[in-house]
């Protein structure tokens, strides 16, 4: 079967959107030629950044010859007195067929006119010539532009097409204004080994070709090659690499031809704090470090050059020259920042606005000193513990109008640390301003540190509580305050530091606090809550693996009860997620799901109020009529104080134990020689059954709600 080549050739493209197009076309080109009825026996993406490039291989000559059908109109609007409508006529026409094609045939929604279509395959290069432009005007992106005097977008001009379809050039055109972008099997080299153009026989030589002409069109293999060059170029001084992944991931999409080129830097420099030094290379310059094995930065780096590899000393003494006047930057910051203690910095942080109708940051210091202490009264910590929370607090942002954070936003928090040691703070100050802003992202570290901890879950709560109050709460994929993100970190904070405190109490505190001094919004706390719990909702399932059903059973579906006690206590909430997901995994679900769910449909036709658990408080026994009866209310009233020492010290296999025991009573209840019906006719004794049922359901619902359980 046949091969395809598409190049788009273009001035040079972004590193990320380089990588998004890779991405992006991985699912766009199988779904069109899926939908265009084509299926090859592989597809290959290429992609620098002055080129994307797909390779079909084995490619189908034409479609196959295919059958459908095809709905018409219903039929009372297809005929009128027995003959065709303008509708019938409308579609026979369309379709290319006759009235005396049409079927009649049942649906759902009444009687339809259906035709059968034989379809005639396609040539595959008249499809192809339809789904390219397709392919490249549908790629998204940041930073797209228009050039010439078109409207054709794209994140940098595109100056070449190559469509080969085996030998044979595929005729495409891009038309941008006046300006016509016409398919060619002529591609371009590299710009500095091999600025030619280069013609390309038929697909299957694409890589090679470009090979020659100093052009690695595999991202894959262009990968390989720098992660060996990097860990060649560091032994061969003594050193160890550090590779960050994000800068890896960008490197590869900014060259072409990989070349590494090591480069040297005053050992003096190596007396800034190294995240100072790494900062500057990784983030500033698109340099890897070097390390020793015991991990001390060596006064080497390591920049991947995309030019002549006989011009490497040249290169390097150029980038030195850079990165030494970088670190010289950040020696004269690290000095004038340590000629002052932190908390000087305080004041300045009046000048820094956190949000235009929130104030300063010093103001937002404040508040979360607020939310600290009342954490820490929550969870009753002693006199010198508190003092060290509330000094975290006091200096968390302090580092934010240093001269280095200034230069190097990225460094916020580090710097913090840093600077609080040389002030003298005590080292859990330090180390708690530091980790007052982990997780930082997705698969980041949380903090350790009680103070990191509180301080941290003080910073997001205020954002919340703050931007959900002025009414800017997240919507679809938009949420420029990284809200979700805050949220997160605050379930897994609590959760990985088993802290025993009530979210719902704090949320609702603060809340009142910030429309008492914003009067004219109204409280978040409603959309908080609701927030709150499709985080923990997503985080449950997602990262604690728990099934989706029972997620729902824990959480509640659309029940303001179990949103409350959630986020009461979220660490309750993860541990009867767990539990009951363990009785799942266990095959002890099914007996315990058969004994509440037959209980729990039936007690929904009564009033009993959910929060009843003592049968003696709401059962008439002299009301009962069967000694099941009479079983069933014994066998609750001993299950009252298993569930209540159940309930307190979290041990959920007791309720369960309990719950099991009760089960034979509900099974004479419903089926026994001496059952009953539980819709009596008469109100009093359907009603005390129907009690009956209800405590056997919020027993239950201590667990979860049976009810939002699929049986397996």
């Amino acid at each position: 079967m046949p091969n395809f080549l598409l190049e788009v050739g273009t001035e040079e493209l972004p590193a990320d959107f380089v990588a998004s197009a890779i991405a992006q076309w991985q699912r766009l080109i199988p779904n069109s030629l899926g939908e265009a009825h084509l299926t090859p026996e592989a597809i290959t993406l290429y992609a620098t950044p002055r080129r994307l490039a797909v390779l079909l291989t084995g490619v189908p000559a034409q479609q196959a010859d295919r059958h459908e059908e095809i709905k018409g109109p219903p039929v009372k609007a297809a005929y009128r007195d027995g003959e065709p409508t303008a509708a019938a006529l409308g579609f026979a026409q369309k379709q290319g067929v006759t009235v005396a094609d049409f079927t009649q045939r049942d649906t759902p929604k009444g009687a339809f006119i259906f035709i059968d279509k034989q379809i005639p395959g396609q040539p595959t290069p008249d499809i192809l010539r339809d789904l390219i432009p397709q392919w490249i005007t549908q790629l998204e992106g940041r930073r797209f532009m228009r050039w010439g005097d078109g409207e054709l977008r794209f994140p940098r001009p595109i100056r070449w097409l190559v469509a080969l379809w085996d030998e044979a050039v595929l005729p495409v055109v891009l038309v941008n204004g006046s300006e016509r972008i016409e398919s060619d099997r002529t591609s371009w080299g590299h710009r500095v080994l091999h600025p030619q153009p280069v013609t390309i026989p038929h697909p299957a030589a694409y890589e090679a070709t470009m090979a020659a002409a100093g052009v690695i069109v595999d991202p894959h293999e262009r990968r390989e090659a720098i992660i060996a060059q990097i860990e060649t170029a560091a032994q061969s001084v003594q050193g160890e690499a550090i590779i960050p992944v994000d800068l890896l991931d960008e490197v590869v999409n900014l060259v072409e031809a990989p070349q590494a080129v090591i480069g040297n830097f005053e050992a003096e420099f190596l007396k800034l704090p190294p995240e100072v030094i790494t900062t500057v290379m990784v983030t500033h310059q698109r340099y890897f470090p070097i390390q020793t094995a015991d991990g001390s930065l060596l006064p080497h780096f390591i920049t991947i050059a995309n030019g002549d590899p006989a011009k490497a000393d040249l290169i390097a003494t150029g980038n030195a020259r850079v990165i030494r006047a970088r670190l010289a930057d950040g020696k004269f910051f690290y000095d004038a920042d340590c000629d002052e203690p932190l908390e000087a910095n305080l004041p300045q942080l009046e000048t820094i606005t956190f949000q235009a109708d929130l104030g300063s940051m010093q103001i937002k210091v404040d508040r979360i000193l607020d939310l600290t202490a009342e954490m820490c009264r929550q969870l009753d910590l002693p006199a010198s513990e508190t003092a060290t929370i509330e000094r975290t607090a006091l200096l968390c942002k302090a580092d934010l109008v240093s001269q280095m954070v200034y230069e190097f936003p990225e460094l916020q928090g580090i710097m913090g640390e840093k600077y609080a040691l040389v002030s003298g703070e005590s080292a859990a100050v330090a180390r708690g301003i530091f980790e007052h802003y982990l997780p930082r992202g997705a698969d980041d570290d949380l903090p350790q540190t009680l103070a990191g901890q509180l301080v941290g879950l003080g910073d997001r709560l205020d954002s919340l509580v703050s931007i959900f109050g002025l009414g800017l709460i997240p919507t679809g994929s938009s949420d420029p305050f990284a809200l979700r993100r805050a949220a997160n970190a605050v379930v897994n904070i609590i959760w990985d530091g088993n802290l025993e405190l009530n979210l719902l109490d704090l949320l609702t505190q603060f809340s009142a606090a910030f429309v008492s001094g914003h009067p004219d919004y109204s409280s978040p706390l409603e959309a908080l809550i609701h927030f709150f719990v499709q985080r923990s909702h997503t985080l449950l399932q997602d990262e604690l693996g728990i099934d989706y059903d029972l997620v729902n059973a824990v959480l509640g579906e659309d029940d303001p009860e179990y949103h409350s006690r959630a986020l009461q206590d979220l660490l309750d909430l993860r541990d009867r997620a767990q539990f009951i997901q363990h009785l799942r995994n266990s095959q002890n679900l099914d007996l315990l799901y058969e004994t509440v769910n037959r209980s729990t449909r039936l007690a929904a036709k009564g009033a009993l109020p959910t929060d009843t658990l003592d049968p003696q408080v709401v059962i008439q026994p002299d009301l009962f009529e069967q000694e099941s009866e009479r079983v069933l209310y014994a066998a609750l009233c001993e299950l009252v104080p298993q569930t209540e020492q159940a309930q307190a010290e979290r041990d959920y296999q007791r309720l369960v134990d309990g719950l099991a025991a009760i089960s034979p009573a509900v099974t004479r209840f419903f089926d026994g020689e001496d059952s009953v019906l539980v819709m009596a006719d008469d109100p009093a004794i359907q009603t005390n059954r129907l009690n009956l049922l209800g405590l056997i359901r919020n027993h239950a619902r201590i667990l979860g709600d049976f009810g939002a359980i699929v049986k397996n």
